[in-house]
């Protein structure tokens, strides 16, 4: 048990990659909607870019749901309506009219009861509420039934207006009409509601849920052809023909082992390809988490969409990935993560190849328009590119398929746009990622290599020498990095800032002394080296003062690694030779550079202010200077938290030396005319 707690805390970041990979594999699976994929990648509206497909076996074509809503819907109109005469209705409106207590002349009774006859000998018929009064009508009597129309009887606004006629100069003519049209007159021709919905279930039961058949061998649909309405319901029936007839022995449990292998072993692929390359990114679990944590948005957002509605499938920015892991890092790891993101995908979406088409093309234009990013405001061409992108890939496949522009649907540039207008959430994004996981964007880095910025002038103004230095320093480093490889607009913007702490006492520095005096001569060496240690810890408080992002304050911490201050550490054994030195006092606290950036502006830093300080800069002086001082530092040990090889350590010695002496040639003593003699 102890070795095994004791191997998990060795690789502590192994373990953590493997579980993170298969959490993260699971998630994708679970959101995913737990269905079967189509055995046929189509969508309406498309084309189909698989071989001709023939009938495996005959299979009828279901109709699809609204020809199946149609369907019942005409089958209820068509459906009769059944009523039936009822003969007692009349005999008692007779005897209610007879007898009810209501002021009446005997001849108005009389009128009153002709009427009545009139009504009932025609028949009074009242349909129930959202009838159609258009549907034939089939009147029983007895077990005799007669076809007739809804205008051969009298409804109930027709004997209103009748009775509203013959009560006019009637005393209370409104309200007798009421209370005759309310409580005495009542339908004679009744509605049957048994047997009308007896008609109504035999006229739905006769409904077909095919609209056709189709044989086997029968050409369904070729290659290239476009997929209309009626192709793509063709495609459905001969699927859930398939699905009833072998899908018998379908396991919902392996299907989900199958796929959760396949997401395992694209992410495999991935970081076996940062392995290769042997890229920083999968030395951090951090930057992991991140690359992680994009994998997985892309493949929600997908999911959600698949829930809602398949053909939105296109709406889903996944260009979105790229951009945000190109704005922190470089073009191969992002192209491949996008790789690895649509891989995954199309395990899950309908036409999966038209999908990887699509996302594959837009994505490298995405992170080819994000190559040089200088402003923020680039996002918005990158937005309007992936727009242009995807639409020009559908107008292509249209006419690619000897279709015309007519089969166009405008709808999709709609998803286009849309898709196009969600790629700006890379502008918070990319803030909102800095501030979560401490990265530096691209866009940051360029924000802040201006010398314009207020932390920069500050050093111009208050330490110009160590300013000139920096700037120095930021020149030689960026042409190392391009050189050797690595982020060198990472390490020019490290190397303006490395030394901002100066500002605090600038004249404790050689580099700012123009007056000949030096500070240092009135000191003791302990105490000249902890003010010139200081600069480091100054430099790291500043910076989280001007909000530098973290990724430059670590050259600040980084610069010196754990060196001593040497000349005031040798001057100390010089001027107390039977004394033990305390070497803490001399030393910087670190950390080591931890990359190629900070290992190289160490060695800038270092050769850089030590070549200034030669008397005489000629080939042979400088050479050696450098050797000595790369040198020191390997074998103080400096470089072993970094992955810099003896290949890297000699182009930069090469490089080093190439500069200074560029930099401090020996000019020319031009000769010197006496002018007098010329008179």
């Amino acid at each position: 048990m102890k070795k095994i707690l004791y191997w998990l805390l060795t690789n502590f970041s192994l373990v953590y990659k493997v579980l993170a990979v298969l959490l993260v594999s699971f998630l994708i699976l679970l959101v995913f909607p737990n269905q079967k994929k189509s055995d046929y990648d189509f969508v309406a509206g498309g084309f189909w870019n698989s071989e001709d497909l023939y009938a495996p076996f005959d299979f009828a074509v279901q109709k699809s749901q609204e020809e199946i809503d149609r369907d019942i819907a005409t089958a209820k109109s068509d459906a009769l309506l059944f009523f039936y005469f009822d003969s007692v209705v009349y005999s008692k409106v007779e005897n209610q009219l007879l007898n009810m207590d209501w002021t009446l002349t005997n001849y108005q009774r009389n009128e009153l009861l002709r009427l009545v006859t009139r009504i009932y000998s025609r028949g009074y018929l009242q349909l129930p509420d959202k009838v159609d009064i258009n549907r034939t009508i089939v009147l029983l009597k007895g077990n005799v039934g007669t076809t007739r129309e809804y205008n051969d009887f009298y409804s109930k606004a027709q004997i209103n207006d009748l009775l509203h006629e013959q009560l006019e100069g009637y005393g209370k003519s409104d309200s007798l009409r009421i209370y005759l049209l309310n409580n005495v007159l009542q339908p004679n021709i009744v509605f049957d509601d048994i047997r009308t919905k007896l008609e109504e279930d035999s006229r739905l039961s006769q409904i077909s849920s095919a609209s056709g058949m189709v044989s086997m061998g029968q050409l369904i649909i070729s290659k290239g052809e476009y997929i209309t309405p009626e192709k793509a319901n063709v495609l459905k029936s001969l699927e859930g023909e398939k699905k009833t007839r072998f899908d018998v022995n379908y396991s919902v449990l392996n299907r989900n082992i199958g796929l959760y292998l396949l997401i395992i072993i694209a992410f495999t692929a991935l970081f076996l390809f940062l392995a290769l390359i042997k890229h920083p990114l999968l030395t951090d679990n951090k930057k992991v988490t991140f690359v992680l944590f994009i994998i997985f948005l892309m493949c929600f957002m997908v999911a959600m969409l698949l829930r809602i509605n398949p053909d939105l499938v296109m709406l889903a920015p996944l260009c979105l990935a790229p951009i945000l892991v190109r704005v922190f890092f470089d073009m191969r790891v992002a192209l491949y993560i996008h790789l690895v993101i649509i891989i995954i995908i199309a395990s899950f979406v309908p036409n999966s190849f038209e999908f990887i088409f699509y996302q594959l093309i837009a994505g490298m234009m995405s992170i080819i328009s994000v190559k040089n990013f200088e402003h923020r405001s680039n996002f918005f061409v990158v937005s309007l590119i992936v727009f242009l992108t995807y639409s020009a890939i559908y107008v292509a496949g249209v006419l690619s398929q000897d279709t015309t522009l007519e089969n166009v649907n405008v709808n999709r540039f709609l998803i286009f746009f849309c898709n196009a207008l969600l790629l700006l959430m890379a502008f918070p994004f990319t803030y909102l990622f800095e501030k979560i996981f401490g990265f530096v964007s691209v866009l940051t880095l360029l924000e802040i290599s201006s010398t314009n910025t207020k932390a920069l002038r500050d050093l111009s103004n208050k330490a110009p020498g160590t300013f000139q230095h920096s700037v120095q320093v930021a020149n030689i480093a960026e042409d190392m990095i391009n050189e050797i490889g690595g982020d060198s607009l990472l390490a020019r913007v490290g190397a303006l800032y490395h030394d901002i702490g100066k500002m605090y006492a600038p004249l404790y520095f050689t580099e700012n002394q123009t007056s000949g005096f030096n500070p240092h001569a009135e000191l003791e060496s302990e105490n000249s080296a902890s003010i010139i240690i200081a600069h480091v810890r100054n430099g790291v408080e500043m910076a989280k003062k001007y909000h530098l992002p973290e990724g430059v304050i670590d050259f600040i911490r980084t610069h010196h690694g754990t060196t001593k201050t040497g000349y005031f550490y040798n001057r100390y054994i010089i001027e107390h030779p039977d004394e033990p030195v305390d070497e803490a006092l001399f030393a910087y606290n670190g950390p080591k550079p931890y990359s190629r950036e900070t290992a190289v502006v160490m060695l800038v830093d270092s050769v850089e202010a030590a070549v200034r300080s030669l008397n005489t800069h000629d080939k042979e002086s400088i050479s050696s200077l450098i050797d000595r001082i790369v040198e020191g530092k390997i074998r103080d040990n400096q470089f072993s938290n970094c992955n810099i090889t003896f290949r890297d350590i000699d182009t930069i010695k090469r490089i080093l030396k190439d500069k200074m002496l560029s930099i401090y040639h020996v000019r020319i003593a031009y000769p010197v005319v006496d002018g007098s003699k010329g008179k």
